[in-house]
């Protein structure tokens, strides 16, 4: 028999007190977003299959948890992102209200496998997405507001690392010509920074993309170099403009030939990262939203990943708790809640606040550490 204690490989129960981590690192983060102006979505946990993928390019079949649906006898995924489903509202349900539409959202996630780095197949994912416009404005704002939710979580030494995922098809269409069969390859070399690889695909010409990489101001000045024709210029002032704007606020750095992730983003894409955190805790950039009609959306969002942030213990957020006696008027202790202190009652002579795990007793009308 299965032990009953055991869960699937990949998912696991959280315990006090890192659940109430979680928790209040997930509030503050959406308490940051609505401050923005981003109104908050619930999506549900599953969607019909064929709406979940059909709506934008974050998922893919081999990414999806499936089940049947009982009453309808389709298909139904569990979602292993959120931002696809934001879209599907933005584009059906909220389609009416004016753009920019600001939306924001926090829920968990379920993948079918983890990673090496991050095992976990459950997560809590939340974020902000601008739809009806992907300029160097939405895209500032939104590193912006991650960085403000970030901190008001408990992150700290952040740092932002741009991309450029469209640069390989833009260059080939171009100065740096590719036979169409061989683009996808090429960028899969780059991805890996695989000098040799890219040699043998007759692609040498691409070899200082992967040099260009570094801090923003000495890779976005490599990228000049090479591009004589001007064609990188729009995108090149862009980065400049969104390293300028966040300027003081996080290390910016630019690997213009990663794309290990960023398949579905157009022009931008960004990954967020964390001192003490292990791995990226944040991913974004720009894309386009599927319509019903078949056309599409521009828009700029980001995704955070909070189970990390708890882990690495750097939320901060333990909360004093207070032991009250049996006999203590209740308003005493609606006081002490009201600054924000968690109230342990006495229920019986027999408790003791050491064992409930209290921080303060209340006593002689005072609040008194507990050492």
């Amino acid at each position: 028999m299965t032990n009953p204690s055991l869960l699937p490989e990949g998912l696991r129960d959280r315990l006090p007190p890192e659940a109430e981590a979680l928790g209040r690192v997930r509030g503050a983060v959406l308490w940051v977003a609505e401050l923005n102006g981003y109104a908050r979505v619930e999506p549900p946990l599953a969607e019909f299959e064929t709406t979940l993928l059909g709506r934008l390019k974050s998922s893919r079949p081999t990414d999806l948890w499936r089940v049947i649906d009982p009453i309808s006898q389709r298909t139904l995924a569990l979602r292993p992102d959120i931002t696809a489903q934001v879209g599907r509202i933005a584009a059906t349900r909220m389609a009416h209200r004016p753009r920019p539409l600001r939306l924001c959202y926090a829920g968990q996630v379920l993948k079918v496998r983890g990673t090496m780095l991050r095992p976990e197949r459950e997560m809590c994912q939340a974020g902000c997405e601008i739809v009806g416009t992907d300029s160097v404005a939405a895209v500032v704002e939104a590193i912006r507001v991650a960085l403000d939710a970030l901190a008001a979580a408990g992150a700290t030494g952040l740092s932002i690392d741009l991309t450029l995922p469209d640069l390989v098809p833009l260059l080939a269409a171009g100065p740096m010509p590719l036979p169409a069969d061989t683009i996808d390859t090429v960028i899969h070399e780059l991805d890996g920074k695989d000098a040799g690889a890219l040699a043998d695909l007759g692609a040498s010409a691409y070899l200082p993309l992967i040099e260009a990489a570094g801090p923003v101001t000495a890779a976005t000045a490599k990228l000049a170099a090479l591009d004589t024709g001007g064609l990188l210029t729009s995108r090149l002032d862009g980065v400049r403009a969104i390293a300028a704007a966040i300027d003081g606020r996080a290390t910016v750095t630019l690997d213009p030939a990663e794309r290990h992730g960023f398949e579905y983003q157009s022009w931008i894409g960004f990954s967020i990262f964390a001192a003490g955190v292990r791995g990226e805790i944040g991913r974004g950039g720009s894309y386009a939203i599927l319509h019903p009609d078949g056309t599409e959306e521009p828009a700029v969002g980001f995704s955070l990943f909070l189970d990390p942030i708890v882990d690495a213990g750097v939320a901060g957020f333990a909360r004093d708790r207070v032991f009250v006696p049996l006999g203590t008027d209740p308003t005493v202790a609606a006081g002490l809640r009201e600054q924000g202190l968690a109230t342990i009652a006495a229920l019986s002579d027999a408790d003791d606040a050491v064992a409930l795990g209290c921080t303060h007793r209340w006593a002689n009308d005072a609040l008194v550490p507990i050492v």
